[in-house]
């Protein structure tokens, strides 16, 4: 909805002093759920070095989504990643897929 712009008479629908109208930047919760660049890089990491595997999410009978699952241990070394444990990250993924 657009502001009009004030008159600067004290009556009438646009009464009140002329001013400029602010331009306010957007609020964090309109970028709620959009993947940020860090977090699209340590996806594609995790899902390079594990191999992980598309698992189909069934929404309805006649809608399905192709999704990437992650296993507990890939989902731990995404937040050693995150928190710069790189190393400790690095142990646990060579640890664990030297087993499979």
């Amino acid at each position: 909805m657009a502001v009009k712009q004030r008159s600067g008479i004290a009556i009438g629908l646009n009464k009140g002093h002329k001013t400029t109208p602010r331009e306010f930047k957007p609020r964090i919760s309109r970028t709620k759920g959009h993947l940020s660049k860090r977090t699209a890089f340590v996806r594609e990491v995790v899902k390079e070095v594990s191999g992980s595997m598309l698992v189909p999410l069934v929404l309805s009978t006649n809608v399905c989504h192709w999704v990437y699952r992650l296993a507990p241990y890939e989902r731990r070394v995404v937040e050693l990643l995150r928190n710069s444990k790189d190393k400790r990250a690095r142990k646990l993924a060579k640890k664990r897929v030297r087993g499979i």
